[in-house]
Order: structure tokens, then C-alpha cells, then sequence
């Protein structure tokens, strides 16, 4: 081992660990980024060492980790963890890279970015999104500043620094916060405060946006604002087709009925869901055990299958192309069998809404009270619902979420 990267080397007397772990895992991160990046090998180890750092920290920290037994195997995990993000956001670039982050980001946070004594519009939404993840990543870089030691002036300079960066904006932002009764994410909470305050809008040169710089090193960096409207030009610069600005009405629905219902944790596993995380990142996010988590998703499932079926029916089966006007999605056969297994007052129901007539006529007219009609209503839509999972699953049982 040469003399760099052992004076780069975590001071394992500090962290009161293994040495020979220490040793390991920056010598494994090291490796990993050196072969699987363009930066200087004086780079890779310092990236490796704060890395190395953080890890360890964590690891003492955890009650949970210092009570297993096995906390070099813990240190590694995590070490590997931190390694595939940053090596992610390495691939994917600068500018894919903040447009990534963003986007993850944003899913989070949407639903709670709800000014007060205001009826906001899906892109005027987005336009406050975009001003509180300014002051979101600037908060980000400070915080990074700060756990890892370096100077109030540290700025990446390198693509490796930067996706080291990133990807610890986006464990920042999971961060969950302690309450009384429950957890919170910190960007959530971050989220709602900015929401209630309302600061002004940030200037921004359009043409310095625009034109941008070709240089990670130089000072139009520390400028997150810019960065931030240039990716929303380049990710924007095509009109939104319909079917996505209709998912995401269904997306804002759904988040408010959770929301309503005061089922928050099911909101938060969605938001992860989104993001396509993988079941052991999100009991990761959401420090589950996975049993929590499959009893928490089939909780979630529960409440999706009431939205899609009864809540807001029409604008679920109108963005799945399934609404009463194209026989809810099903083929002419399909159909035929469909309605051969109804009941009378089923069927009746169904020609019914067909025709457009209001809840409360239909109820009269089939002598059934509200309740009576939306339990029928709901057992009508999923058996078409069953039907067409069964195409595309080739199976009876439906497993869609």
C-alpha cells in the first residue's frame, strides 16, 4: 500500500474501531472508484476516506448496530451502499445526475408543498418545488461541509466529488427526524416550513441559465439556481404529453386521499415506490423490518384499490383507458362474459351509469341507498379489474398495484 493512501486512511483510534475493518473498506472503495472512474487516484482516496469516515460514524452511532454484534458487517454494507449511489450518480453525469436528484427529490416532497390560503395548479406546484430545492441543496452543501470536516469555501470540483455530493443530498433529504409519536423525513419537514413561509422568488439571469458553463470547477457552480432552471429547461423543453400530465393528477390525488385519511406512512412508502426503490431501500428509508414493510405495503394496497375503485374511479380508469365509454378496458369478448356473470340489478346498475345519470337517480331508480349503490359500484369495477390484470398477468389472480 503506498504512502497516499495510507495517509488518507480514517484514524481508526478516533472512530474506536477495527483498524483492519477501517483498513478494509477504504482500501475496497479506493479500488472500486479507481477502476470504475477517470478521476486522479489522490481523488478516489479522499472520496474513499470520507466515505470510510461517515460509515463508521454511522455504525457507532447506531444503537441498533452496536447492540447486532456485527458491526464490521454492518460497516461493510453500508460501505457498498454508499458506493453503488455515488458510482450511479457517476455514471448518469453533471447534468443527468442533477435532473436525477431532482426528480427523487420532488416526488418526496410534493404533496406537502401546499401554501396556505392558496388553490394551487399542478405546475404552479412545480414552480415552488423548484424555488425550495435551491435553498435545499445550498442547505445540503453546508451540512456536507460540516460532517465531513471540510472548509466553509469546499465546493466539488471533480464529477467524483460531485456525485459524492449528490448522492448525499439525497440521504440528507431521508433523513428521518424524530417526533413525538412517529419519524419524519428532514425534507419533508424542511418542505412545510418553506411552504407556510413563502420567500421570495429567486432571480435568476435566463441567458446565464441558459448558456451555462462547461467547467465543474469554476464559480457558476455555488450558483444552484441556475443550475436548477437550466436542467428544468432542458427536461421541460417539449410540451408534457397528456397521458403524463394525467398521471400525475392521479399521482395528486392519490397522495391527498392518503393524506386525508391520515395514513402517512402509506404516503411515504408510495413516494419510495415512485422512485422505484427496491423493498429493502425503502425499509432502509423507513427503518422497517420486513415484515413492517409487507404489512405496511399490503395496508397501502388496500387504500390504492379503494381509490382506483371507488374514491375517484373516473380518473383512474380515464388515465388506464378503461372508462365506461370503452367498455372499462375490456375486449368485446371479454365484455360478453363479463356481463353474462352479473347479477339483474348488476347489470342494470351498469347500463345506468352508461348513460351518464347521476348517484342519486340511479339509487332511486334501483331502490338501494348510496351505500347500497357505491358497494355494488365498487364489486362491478373489480371484477372488470380482475379481468384485465388476468390478460396481462395471464392469470386470474390480480397482483397490479
Amino acid at each position: 500500500m503506498n504512502s497516499a493512501a495510507t495517509a488518507t486512511i480514517p484514524s481508526a483510534t478516533i472512530l474506536g474501531e477495527n483498524s483492519t475493518g477501517v483498513e478494509a473498506i477504504f482500501q475496497l472503495l479506493s479500488k472500486e472508484f479507481q477502476q470504475s472512474t477517470k478521476a486522479s487516484e489522490q481523488n478516489c482516496h479522499d472520496v474513499a476516506r470520507r466515505i470510510t469516515t461517515e460509515v463508521y460514524r454511522i455504525c457507532h452511532e447506531s444503537k441498533r448496530i452496536q447492540a447486532s454484534g456485527s458491526v464490521e458487517s454492518s460497516a461493510m454494507t453500508l460501505a457498498r451502499h454508499r458506493l453503488q449511489q455515488c458510482l450511479r450518480y457517476y455514471q448518469l453525469g453533471s447534468n443527468r445526475g442533477r435532473v436525477e436528484l431532482h426528480s427523487t427529490l420532488s416526488a418526496i416532497i410534493y404533496r406537502y408543498i401546499n401554501p396556505p390560503q392558496k388553490q394551487l395548479s399542478y405546475q404552479g406546484r412545480l414552480t415552488i418545488i423548484e424555488d425550495f430545492l435551491q435553498s435545499f441543496y445550498l442547505e445540503a452543501l453546508n451540512a456536507f461541509r460540516r460532517e465531513n470536516q471540510l472548509g466553509a469555501t469546499y465546493r466539488p470540483q471533480t464529477l467524483l466529488e460531485l456525485s459524492e455530493y449528490m448522492a448525499f443530498t439525497e440521504r440528507y433529504g431521508k433523513r428521518r427526524i424524530p417526533l413525538p409519536g412517529r419519524q419524519q423525513q428532514l425534507i419533508i419537514l424542511r418542505a412545510q416550513t418553506f411552504s407556510q413561509q413563502q420567500p421570495p422568488e429567486t432571480s435568476v439571469d435566463i441567458e446565464q441559465a441558459a448558456e451555462g458553463s462547461n467547467n465543474e470547477g469554476d464559480g457558476s457552480w455555488e450558483e444552484p439556481a441556475i443550475h436548477q432552471l437550466r436542467s428544468t429547461m432542458a427536461t421541460q423543453a417539449e410540451p408534457e404529453p397528456e397521458e403524463d400530465t394525467l398521471r400525475s393528477v392521479v399521482v395528486t390525488e392519490l397522495m391527498n386521499y392518503l393524506e386525508q385519511r391520515q395514513q402517512s406512512d402509506c404516503a411515504d412508502y408510495f413516494s419510495l415506490r415512485l422512485q422505484d426503490l427496491s423493498a429493502q431501500e425503502i425499509e432502509s428509508v423507513l427503518g422497517l423490518t420486513p415484515r413492517q414493510r409487507d404489512y405496511l405495503q399490503q395496508r397501502f394496497k388496500y387504500h390504492l384499490i379503494r381509490f382506483a375503485l371507488l374514491h375517484r374511479w373516473e380518473l383512474v380508469h380515464e388515465w388506464l383507458e378503461a372508462s365506461l365509454h370503452t367498455n372499462l378496458g375490456l375486449t368485446p369478448q371479454q365484455w360478453q362474459v363479463y356481463t353474462a356473470q352479473l347479477d339483474n340489478k348488476q347489470r342494470s346498475l351498469l347500463e345506468l351509469k352508461q348513460q351518464g345519470q347521476a348517484d342519486e337517480k340511479i339509487a332511486k331508480t334501483l331502490g338501494l341507498s348510496m351505500a347500497q349503490l357505491q358497494k355494488r359500484w365498487f364489486k362491478i369495477l373489480e371484477q372488470a379489474w380482475e379481468i384485465r390484470n388476468s390478460l396481462v398477468s395471464g392469470s386470474g389472480a390480480s397482483t397490479h398495484e
